[in-house]
């Protein structure tokens, strides 16, 4: 390969005489005067200040490895699927014109502070790039730029503060491992509609919450970050995928998941609503545990450093609901959704138990529902969300009906599983006609509402009305049939599971084929429709049973 055509370093002179290697063990490089090394190149050091991305327009469908490299303009550049040694771009594309629009109240003499948004750019047809006063800056303007294109180089702004003046790009440089500032935290009141109906209806997080996703190879971890990065309510989705193995990864799988979670907090801090997939933080820990045994530091449980809890809880305590810092006023989110791939599906991992101590939601994966291809396969049984009480204002307002129906599912799911002991001892036949219900109800449950066929265009995504109509009616049917059954236990006339099943058949079915409704050309209001007059039906089909 060529490698005369490619960048030079240009502070070569710089950095022979400030920094100094005395030793290279692996991945592990001993040496002085070094502020961050880049990997396989040694002498692209930052002088005085640690590893820091850009943030600017050009961010948004860019693919970065661990030390934001654009690793397709490489690829362009160098022609080679590898990242070969010596080869120097800037994160940020130079030669693009952005169409640059300020702010129609900055003007000339205008006081800005730190967070202050000065301009917009159009970074594409969906999402508008809000240029944003780096938070420790502040002054009087003296310049703006006149609307017009410019690259991320050209100053596009001038301010004066104490006699100095400093002049601004479109990009910032900002540190990875330090958390950018905002005015305050808030609490989260709105769900982070995934998609997925066990989700949604089960174990429910927030525009701002942390959520882990533990499961063995093979349970769909990835397919629910990728459902959740296309369907999701979420303005700006930053993808971070660390599961690379070998030796020579390790320093940039230790820093990747800092990149992914700073450019996040620099979409928060334009006021969008943000998701942030790390996808997996056991490759990140297990490179971590592979730094520190070479660092001949003590090791703690498996073999990870004693610091584990806290670097993971330094990563994910970024995320939340914020007032962003500067005007004009606005709010943001960053939710981190971290999957985790504990060996052999064991829970008890170190890196598992650390991060179920952090996040608030747990969605747990269960191999067996993953090998009888039940997908999603959370097991609704050991998952959990700590976040129903933050969200009951939010339901009360938009669905007031839902918090009662998804207690009910949630018992009913529980009574199931105290019973399959006893059908597996006694038989079905044995048990009381309400048991029977509770088992058919459930399983309905688990077939037709928690199960979701991601292939189709029906089912892909579920809306939260089609969630809750679906719910809605299989709870109306458990209720009415357990009264049936109930109210006519000591007549003559008793009704039973068999009598109802052979009786209501088609209503059965057509409770199963709720799921078939798509929302794209069905919408909302036939649907909504459709889910009532099938309640009205069932309670008719109920009261010419009971006569």
């Amino acid at each position: 390969m060529d490698t005369s055509r490619l960048p030079k370093i240009q502070d070569e002179e710089r950095e022979s005489q400030f920094g100094y290697v005395h030793g290279v063990s692996g991945p592990v490089v001993t040496a002085t005067a070094m502020a961050g090394a880049a990997m396989y190149e040694l002498v692209r050091v930052g002088h005085r200040k640690p590893l820091s991305v850009e943030l600017g327009p050009g961010i948004m469908g860019s693919i970065f490895d661990g030390i934001q490299r654009p690793l397709k303009d490489i690829n362009d550049l160098t022609q080679s699927i590898y990242i070969p040694r010596g080869v120097n771009i800037g994160a940020l594309n130079r030669d693009i014109k952005w169409e640059f629009t300020p702010c129609q109240t900055l003007r000339v003499g205008s006081h800005v502070t730190g967070g202050d948004i000065y301009g917009t750019v159009f970074e594409n047809s969906l999402i508008k790039h809000k240029l944003l006063l780096p938070p420790r800056n502040r002054g009087t303007v003296t310049y703006v730029a006149p609307p017009g294109n410019y690259d991320i180089s050209d100053v596009v702004l001038e301010l004066e503060f104490e006699g100095v003046k400093e002049r601004f790009t479109m990009v910032q440089v900002w540190p990875v491992r330090q958390v950018r500032p905002v005015t305050e935290k808030l609490p989260a009141n709105h769900p982070l509609l995934t998609g997925q109906r066990v989700l949604d209806a089960l174990f429910p997080c927030v525009q701002g919450g942390t959520t882990a996703i533990p499961g063995a190879f093979g349970c769909g971890k990835t397919v629910i970050s990728q459902s959740l990065s296309k369907y999701s309510n979420s303005d700006v989705i930053v993808y971070v995928g660390c599961g690379e193995r070998g030796n020579e990864m390790s320093e940039v799988l230790r820093d990747f998941p800092e990149v992914g979670i700073t450019l996040s907090e620099y979409f928060r801090d334009m006021g969008y609503n943000v998701s942030m997939m790390a996808d997996s933080t056991s490759r990140w820990a297990e490179a971590l545990r592979e730094i520190s045994g070479r660092l001949a530091e003590m090791p703690a449980d498996s073999g990870y450093p004693a610091y584990l809890g806290a670097r993971l809880a330094s990563f994910y305590e970024r995320a939340g609901r914020v007032k962003c810092l500067g005007n004009p006023e606005r709010e943001g989110s960053v939710s981190i959704v971290g999957a985790v791939s504990p060996p052999g599906g064991d829970f008890s991992d170190p890196v598992t138990s650390a991060t179920l101590g952090i996040v608030q939601v747990f969605w747990g994966l269960d191999k067996k529902l993953a090998q009888r291809k039940h997908f999603p396969s959370v097991n609704w049984l050991i998952s959990y969300s700590k976040y129903t009480r933050a969200l009951d204002e939010y339901y009360d307002k938009h669905f007031p009906e839902f918090v009662p129906l998804r207690t009910k599912a949630k018992e009913i799911l529980q009574e199931e599983e105290d019973l399959a002991e006893i059908v597996q001892l006694v038989g079905k036949a044995s048990l009381a006609e309400t048991d029977k219900i509770t088992l058919e109800v459930a399983k309905l449950i688990k077939d037709d509402f928690l199960q979701q066929n991601g292939y189709t265009p029906y089912d892909r995504f579920c809306p939260f009305y089609k969630t809750v109509g679906i719910l809605s009616n299989m709870i109306a049917f458990y209720d009415l049939a357990r009264h049936a059954v109930e109210s006519t236990a000591q007549s003559d006339n008793k009704i039973t599971w068999a009598m109802i099943r052979e009786h209501m058949g088609e209503t059965l079915y057509r409770i199963s084929s709720m799921k078939f409704k798509d929302p794209v050309k069905d919408g909302e209001a036939k649907i909504k429709a459709d889910f009532a007059q099938l309640l009205e039906d069932m309670q008719n089909s109920f009261r010419s049973l009971e006569e």
